[in-house]
């Protein structure tokens, strides 16, 4: 199968950085074959309340399936870390933010660095276990799955404009594999703040993996919000909006 992409122009796919007004900034990560577009909404909200929000496009991400095949976990988390180093050397609190593969490398991080506080949504801890053990195999043979009926948003027209690859390279699928043992085998260390969303709807990651990381991360101050209208992509779906404000509200209160 050719590897393409379905980028649609005059959605702005593109890295941003908003700005803020005080010391506080929030790391905005995309899932997996999406990209900034899917948390630009989100990071949009946090901006206007005074927090600075950048959204990179992660390795192989914004450029082709082929490519995304070549990035590895380690890859993705690399990238991520930088992105908050470099926060962290200029702003007094950094926060992160992530949807499916950016809320499980928060996840990872959360676990290993200092984070004033986090929100993850769709946040998919594990796949049914033959698929775990069928992706690695199949990858050798069938290096890309067909997307069928478009991105996992309720929404017809969020739907129908939400750009993404329209194929999946299966070892990226393993590679997300890989990084949803190492965050399953670390969530007691998340000690930070975390707002956990789900879309109720979610086709792609589980509900109930919401609740398991509820349940079993570290923090003090934790919270579960079910987004009864919306799909996997909840950011741009139906309860877009009060997700966005949500985040932005849990946010400031540890700014």
């Amino acid at each position: 199968m050719a590897s393409s992409t379905s980028l649609i122009p005059r959605v702005d796919v593109s890295p941003f950085d908003l700005p803020g007004r005080g010391p506080c900034a929030a790391l905005c990560l995309h899932g997996l074959t999406g990209t900034p577009y899917e948390v630009r909404t989100l990071a949009e909200a946090l901006s206007r309340s005074g927090i600075r929000a950048v959204g990179p496009a992660l390795p192989g991400h914004n450029q082709t399936p082929a490519q995304l095949a070549r990035t590895s976990h380690g890859d993705w988390l690399d990238a991520a870390r930088e992105h908050l180093h470099s926060l962290r050397g200029r702003h007094d609190r950094v926060f992160i933010v992530g949807v499916s593969l950016g809320g499980l490398l928060g996840l990872a991080l959360a676990a290993e660095e200092p984070i004033d506080a986090a929100v993850v949504v769709g946040t998919p801890l594990r796949f049914s276990l033959s698929l775990g053990a069928l992706v690695p195999l199949l990858s050798l043979f069938v290096p890309y799955a067909k997307k069928r009926g478009g991105s996992d948003i309720q929404e017809p027209g969020a739907r129908s404009r939400h750009p993404s690859y329209d194929v999946m390279p299966l070892a990226s699928v393993h590679e997300l594999i890989r990084l949803q043992r190492l965050v399953r085998g670390r969530l007691a260390r998340v000690n930070a703040p975390i707002l956990i969303a789900h879309g109720a709807h979610d086709r792609t990651a589980r509900p109930k993996d919401a609740r398991t990381i509820h349940a079993s991360v570290g923090s003090a101050e934790r919270q579960l919000l079910v987004l009864e209208a919306s799909g996997h992509v909840a950011t741009v779906d139906y309860d877009g909006a009060l997700l966005a404000r949500s985040a932005a509200e849990f946010l400031n209160r540890f700014a």
